[in-house]
């Protein structure tokens, strides 16, 4: 690792930006169980028909899909970067537009899920809803890294990072996995019974 001078404008600035990230997730960290416990809130209250409640199965799974579906590719690439398959810049090339899909496919998720009348007396359904709330701030937690990861040569392989950011990427990445498959496999096993 070689010395590069950094002035004290570009140290402060660091500085900043590091703050600002704590607080955006701190913020965006809140948002997340705010609007989780809002729509489990709103799933007892709100009791609907048949009609709207298969719309709210189709778009609940649609969203599913594409939330889901950008993560699996997100978790492939990175795992292709891990073994040196491919470079850095494309990886967070691919998270920043994979990002919008995944956030805006949990929020579909989240509001559909108020018109599916789960049974929250299930402990099964108590499972999904942890699994969902994990994997929301997961998510979050994640946006550090991501930005010091942006900020790295875009020849940096996996090795390159400190043991402290392999291990928060890799636990990110379980925890993200196990909550996802919980969830999915939770939800379709509620509703077949």
């Amino acid at each position: 690792m070689s010395y590069i001078p950094v002035s004290r404008r570009t140290l402060r600035r660091h500085r900043e930006s590091e703050r600002s990230t704590r607080r955006l997730v701190a913020a965006l960290s809140a948002a997340a169980a705010l609007a989780w416990l809002l729509t489990v809130m709103l799933s007892s209250a709100v009791h609907v028909g048949a009609l709207v409640h298969t719309i709210a199965v189709v778009l609940h799974v649609l969203s599913l899909v594409l939330a889901f579906g950008a993560i699996i590719l997100v978790d492939w690439h990175g795992f292709l970067w891990l073994i040196g398959r491919r470079g850095l810049a494309e990886i967070i090339r691919l998270d920043g537009a994979a990002t919008p899909l995944i956030w805006g496919g949990l929020a579909g998720m989240l509001a559909t899920g108020v018109f599916l009348n789960p049974h929250l007396t299930n402990p099964m359904t108590d499972v999904k809803l942890a699994a969902v709330l994990v994997l929301s701030l997961n998510g979050i937690m994640l946006i550090p890294l991501m930005r010091r990861l942006a900020r790295l040569p875009t020849s940096s392989s996996f090795k390159d990072l400190t043991v402290g950011q392999r291990t928060h990427l890799l636990l990110c990445l379980v925890i993200s996995q196990v909550c996802w498959w919980t969830a999915i496999v939770v939800g379709f096993i509620n509703a077949e019974f």
